[in-house]
C-alpha cells in the first residue's frame, strides 16, 4: 500500500468541487451533468469539467503529456521506495492525525458519477449493501449515508489506517445501526473481510487503486469481486495517465514501477 500523497489529494479536490457556469448550473437544476452529457461546444469552457465527452487529445497533445511523463518519471531510491511500503501505515496514521477530517471534501459529485448509490425506491424496505474501501474519514460514506435514507440500506466501510476510522467512528453522523467501519489492508492477501461472500451489491473504490503496487492490484480486484452478489456492481474513480496529477509529478517522486502512482508531498503531508 503506498503512503499518502498530497499531490493527488489536490486534484481529487478540485475535480469533485468543480464550478459550473450557472447558467449550465441552472440547467441542470444545479447538479452537474453525467457523463454521456458533457459536451465542450465553447472551448473558452474547458476547464469547466475534468473530463467531456467530445473531446479528443491531437497528436501534438498526447506527445507532449507523453514527454512530460517521461521527464517526471524519476523514480525514488530504492531504499525510500521499501520505507514507503513498509511503514505505510504509520504514514497514514501521521497522516490523519494531524489532518483529520479537514483535508478531504466531500464527494459531491458521487450521485452524479454514480447513481446506483442514491436510494432505487424511496421507502423501499429493501436490504441494499454497499462496502467502501479506502474510506478516509467518511467522505464518500456520510453524503451516501444523507441522501438514502432508505431504511434497507447499510455501508460497510474500511481504511488502511486505524487512525481514519476512528475519526469515522467518532463523527456525529456515524449510525452503528447503518454503518460499520473496520479497518482493513486490501493489499494483504490474508486479510479477510466481516462481509459474507455474495452479498453486497456495489463496493466503492474512489482514489484507492492507484495506492496499490500494481502487482497487487488483480487480486484485490478478485477478493472484492468475491463480496457481490449476482449483478452487483464495482464502481471505480481513479486517476488516469496524463490526466493533471501525473503531469504534475515531480522529478524523484515515483516508486519505480508505479510510474503512474505519486509519493511527492508525503513529507510536507506528516512532517
Amino acid at each position: 500500500m503506498a503512503a499518502p500523497c498530497a499531490v493527488g489529494v489536490a486534484d481529487e479536490g478540485g475535480c469533485s468541487e468543480t464550478v459550473q457556469d450557472p447558467v449550465d448550473s441552472a440547467a441542470s437544476g444545479g447538479r452537474r451533468p453525467a457523463f454521456g452529457t458533457r459536451f465542450l461546444k465553447d472551448p473558452r469552457q474547458v476547464f469547466q469539467h475534468n473530463a467531456w465527452d467530445n473531446v479528443e487529445w491531437t497528436e501534438e497533445q498526447e506527445v507532449a503529456a507523453r514527454q512530460k511523463v517521461e521527464e517526471n518519471s524519476q523514480p525514488l531510491p530504492l531504499e525510500k521506495q521499501e520505507e514507503y511500503d513498509c511503514r505505510a501505515n504509520e504514514y497514514w496514521n501521521d497522516f490523519y492525525k494531524i489532518h483529520e477530517n479537514r483535508f478531504f471534501k466531500d464527494r459531491h459529485w458521487l450521485f452524479t458519477e454514480f447513481p446506483e448509490l442514491a436510494p432505487k425506491l424511496p421507502g423501499s424496505k429493501s436490504i441494499y449493501r454497499i462496502l467502501e474501501v479506502g474510506c478516509g474519514v467518511g467522505n464518500t460514506v456520510f453524503p451516501i449515508l444523507k441522501t438514502n435514507n432508505d431504511p434497507g440500506l447499510f455501508v460497510y466501510c474500511c481504511d488502511f489506517s486505524n487512525t481514519a476510522v476512528e475519526l469515522v467512528k467518532g463523527n456525529a453522523e456515524y449510525d452503528p445501526e447503518r454503518c460499520f467501519a473496520f479497518v482493513h489492508d486490501l493489499s494483504d492477501e490474508a486479510a479477510t473481510f466481516p462481509v459474507p461472500h455474495g452479498t453486497l451489491d456495489a463496493i466503492v473504490l474512489i482514489f484507492v487503486l492507484s495506492a496499490l503496487h500494481p502487482d497487487k492490484m488483480q487480486a484485490a480486484i478478485r477478493r472484492l469481486a468475491q463480496l457481490l452478489k449476482s449483478g452487483g456492481m464495482l464502481l471505480l474513480r481513479d486517476y488516469g495517465r496524463y490526466d493533471m496529477a501525473q503531469l504534475r509529478f515531480k522529478k524523484g517522486a515515483g516508486l519505480s514501477a508505479m510510474q503512474n502512482t505519486p509519493v511527492q508531498g508525503l513529507v510536507d503531508s506528516v512532517a
